[in-house]
């Protein structure tokens, strides 16, 4: 192999598309090939678990401190919920991964939560309160 994983990533990645484009199965860097596939999984499933963090956050801080509701929050809420639903129309086999994301999720919204209101996290569920259908529900706000 010409280019090495390791000293030129952009290098690799054009001499193996075109290994894989010519049908020169054989001279694939096929561990570090495997590697990146794994790595670029784990990427989308941690994009949905970081939009749902941010969007769990926001719901607790709606629903906890009410008398302080902004815009700002429901923005960040409809965009939450927006770009969500787009990172799992992109990669539908995530759905059956959704009741870890959103535990995994979850966790650390209440932690960000605690951060951002100064509402200690014991006040918080201690489980996400909220189903998968109704966090992304554009007409679902909690009270």
């Amino acid at each position: 192999m010409a280019t090495h994983y390791d000293t030129d990533y952009y290098g690799w990645t054009q001499e193996q598309a075109e290994l894989l484009r010519n049908g020169r199965l054989s001279e694939l860097d096929t561990q570090n090939l495997l590697e990146e596939l794994e790595a670029m999984g784990r990427s989308e499933r941690r994009e949905l678990e970081s939009r749902l963090e941010k969007l769990f956050m926001h719901l607790l801080k709606w629903q906890y401190q009410s008398d302080r509701q902004t815009r700002s929050w429901k923005l960040t809420i409809e965009e939450q919920r927006r770009k969500a639903v787009r990172v799992l129309t992109e990669n539908p086999s995530l759905k059956h991964r959704i009741p870890e994301i959103i535990a995994d999720a979850y966790g650390d919204a209440v932690i960000s939560a605690e951060r951002e209101t100064n509402i200690r996290r014991t006040v918080f569920p201690a489980t996400c309160p909220w189903s998968f259908e109704q966090a992304l529900d554009d007409t679902f706000w909690p009270e």
